[in-house]
This record gives structure tokens, sequence and C-alpha cells, in this order.
């Protein structure tokens, strides 16, 4: 079963809006899952897809942003947490390092828009985190990349980019 099956599933009932915005809010899914998936089961509008899509994607960011690092510092009082945020900010790292630290805030916007595994809203938040980028610079970053991948999963679901 794939996390967005196991995600309508888990919201039977609910309206298709309400589904979409959950799938996109789900790491490792995010919008990239989440406008193919509103565009081939619930036959939106590319424009309501990507709205509601980017909406969803955009709602974990803030609380990301704001509440990672203590989160973190608490959680690495466990040995399990210790060696998953080990292994998560040395993956984030490897991915994000060599953009963001030459470009910055920049570099994590192109990094948050390319739509591919392991890049996105999630991957971003904990990027600027681990990179001390301040939150007044990440955030607007983290938007413009989602913004950016949104267009680029909507143009490419639509057959109009490849990818």
């Amino acid at each position: 079963m794939s996390i967005e099956s196991a995600i309508v599933e888990t919201l039977n009932g609910f309206s298709p809006s309400v589904v979409v915005v959950a799938i996109a809010m789900f790491p490792v899914v995010e919008l990239r899952g989440a406008i193919p998936f509103a565009l081939l089961n619930y036959g939106m509008s590319p424009s309501e897809a990507y709205a509601l899509s980017v909406f969803g994607n955009l709602l974990p960011v803030l609380p990301l942003l704001l509440f990672l690092e203590p989160v973190e510092k608490f959680l690495r009082r466990s040995s399990i947490f210790d060696k998953f945020f080990d292994w998560l900010f040395s993956r984030t790292r490897k991915n994000a390092e060599k953009n963001i630290q030459k470009y910055g805030a920049l570099g994590l916007a192109v990094f948050v828009a390319v739509p591919l595994p392991a890049t996105g809203a999630w991957t971003g938040a904990a990027a600027a985190y681990i990179f001390g980028i301040k939150h007044r610079y990440s955030f607007p970053a983290i938007v413009l990349g989602v913004l950016l991948a949104g267009m680029i999963v909507t143009l490419a679901s639509l057959g109009i980019l490849k990818i």
C-alpha cells in the first residue's frame, strides 16, 4: 500500500480537498505526490491541485523551523533518536551542502524546488537548521522553492514538461 493510499484510507469520508492537503503535508510525499494524486484520482483542475498542494506542503514549514531545534535536543536524550538525527542530518548535509554553502537562502530555495526524493519543504527546513539560515531568510526561501516545485510537478503531471 502506498503512502497516498494509506492517507486516503485514513481520511475516508473527508472531502478531496482535505485529503490532498493532508497528502501534501506528509514528509517524503509532499506536493510531489499530492498534485498528481489530485489530478488523477479526483480530477481536480491543475490550479486547484496546485493551490491545495502548495498550501498543505507549507503548513508544517513554520513549526518545523521554529521547533526543530528544541525537539531535536529533547529527543536526542534517547539513543534511538540520537542515531536518527545523526542519520537525518548527515543525509541532509550531503544532499544540500553544495548549493546552500555556496548560495545560502537562494541555494535553499533551489534545493527545495527540485522535485526529487530527499528534497522539499521538510528537508529544506532541516537544511536551514543545519546550516544556520535565519528564519527570516529560510522561510521565504522554502516558500519560493515550494511554489516552484509545485509549478514543475503540475506541468510535468500535465505532460507539458518532461522530467
